[in-house]
């Protein structure tokens, strides 16, 4: 309360909002006037017209909210119903993004403390947070945007470009898995010579505008999967696990089939996607707690993050599949302004297509300031759960190293990380305002903008309510988060 009438105050007495009406000539300006004294109750006194706020806000305890009217008499309500789900969608991406980024990169930059990866990464990651965002977007929307909507038009590779990822893959590759000397020369000139076959290879099959999974490379990429995170959570000598995550692969390829001509034109739109997701989740942990035997925790684990991959990859196979229809329908596929194309009109994969290339750039530029604190913080807590005394215990009484660093030094260091999700995903919201204006979303930094500049405190207020409610839920999100991690907590 106190914070809403500091910004109020601040507001109202940030300019004058009939100033533009009082410069012009038009004829019925004194109407004008009188009707956007009206619309912002400037004939009240500052008190009052904060209690008209203050009460109309009162009202959504039983579902009556009177968040009051701009200066063009719209209703604000409605105006933060639409913002925000514009903005919401664009920040929760970027978080979702940023946290399983930053998280794993922090993870392993800890692992290799002092290597040339961790400082390969450090170099970076500060270089992404000291980035101003407006400078950023600029760059965005040329090389992202522009250039690749031209190189669309006819997408090939020379040899040159060709050799210049293959080098770089060569060296960047064998950086993160590490090794001996030999062993990066050996995954070098392996990842050398698989860039040299594969480029071409996709510019002979046009993969760019007429891309494809199908099942067998999602069903092959599903049981690298299973394996994967059988090895990394588990161990391969796991049996159970890892039986549990191909029976997990299995169920999935049988629901490719059954779900195929359902998801062609799902007449539920998203949420007929949500269910079917909803019910894999639901066959996956079946499957882990019915084939897990005394390890069923760690295949319940094991086979949802699988099923969760494989329904990604699904999902992915499906945008593909649309992607040619949707190049018909928008040559140039990256738009630079705006949420959605205006009168666009296809299937609903081509909706969400469109929906989503208008996401692709704002998103990037919002996820890479938050990928370099999550990293930071991540690899600071890393470190120091790693050097605690019950790590070396740990390791002294002869605990494999996969077990030490996910289920011991993980656990205990993503509570502080916890925090800093809480207070980004609000500051992200804040942040969003400079993004929405680079590139025209009509979302709640848009709304947020133009009151301010309007000295209109109605729109602007309802921003500081949007955030300060986010802020607030997630902090109770990440107090009730602490105690899944730690247990002590919970006393």
């Amino acid at each position: 309360m106190g914070s809403s009438l500091l910004v109020f105050i601040l507001v109202i007495n940030s300019g004058d909002p009939l100033q533009e009406l009082r410069e012009s000539n038009a004829e019925n300006v004194e109407f004008l006037i009188q009707q956007r004294i009206e619309f912002m109750n400037l004939d009240q006194p500052w008190y009052q017209r904060y209690w008209t706020w203050l009460t109309g806000l009162a009202g959504c305890v039983v579902g009556n909210c009177d968040l009051g009217t701009n200066m063009q008499g719209q209703d604000v309500g409605a105006l933060v119903q639409q913002a925000a789900g514009a903005s919401l969608r664009l920040v929760f991406l970027a978080t979702l993004f940023s946290i399983i980024i930053g998280v794993l990169t922090g993870i392993v930059t800890a692992i290799r403390q002092y290597s040339t990866l961790d400082y390969a990464v450090s170099f970076l990651i500060f270089l992404f947070f000291s980035l101003p965002v407006f400078w950023a977007a600029v760059l965005a929307k040329e090389w992202m945007g522009i250039r690749f909507n031209n190189w669309m038009a006819d997408p090939s590779f020379t040899w040159a470009q060709t050799g210049i990822v293959a080098a770089v893959a060569a060296i960047v590759v064998p950086g993160i898995i590490g090794g001996s000397l030999r062993r990066r020369l050996g995954t070098g000139a392996v990842m050398f010579a698989f860039v040299l076959v594969v480029m071409p290879l996709f510019d002979w099959l046009n993969y760019a505008r007429q891309p494809q999974l199908g099942p067998l490379v999602i069903t092959l990429l599903g049981v690298a999967v299973a394996f994967g995170l059988t090895a990394l959570l588990s161990g391969l000598q796991n049996r159970r696990v890892l039986y549990s995550a191909l029976v997990t692969v299995g169920l999935g390829l049988v629901s490719y089939y059954a779900t195929f001509w359902l998801l062609l034109d799902p007449a539920g739109g998203w949420w007929t996607i949500f269910g079917l997701f909803a019910v894999a989740m639901l066959l996956a942990v079946a499957t882990g707690r019915l084939l897990g035997g005394h390890a069923r925790g760690q295949a319940t684990a094991v086979s949802i993050l699988t099923a969760a991959i494989y329904s990604g990859l699904v999902l992915l196979d499906h945008f593909m599949r649309h992607w040619p229809g949707f190049l018909s329908l928008k040559p140039r596929p990256i738009s630079t302004i705006g949420s959605s194309s205006p009168n666009f009109a296809g299937s609903f994969w081509e909706v969400s297509l469109d929906q989503g290339t208008q996401l692709l750039l704002p998103t990037t530029l919002l996820m890479v300031v938050s990928v370099a604190t999550y990293t930071r913080y991540t690899r600071a807590s890393m470190l120091e759960a790693i050097n605690q005394d019950y790590i070396r215990t740990a390791r002294a009484k002869g605990v494999n190293e996969r077990t030490v660093i996910f289920k011991h030094a993980f656990r205990n260091s993503m509570i502080p990380v916890t925090t800093i999700v809480a207070f980004d995903f609000a500051g992200l919201i804040g942040g969003s305002v400079i993004v929405e204006r680079v590139f025209g979303w009509r979302g709640m930094g848009d709304l947020f903008a133009t009151g301010l500049g309007n000295s209109d405190p109605a729109p602007v207020m309802a921003f500081v309510l949007v955030t300060g409610t986010a802020a607030v839920l997630f902090n109770l999100i990440a107090d009730l988060l602490y105690a899944v991690l730690d247990p002590r907590i919970r006393v």
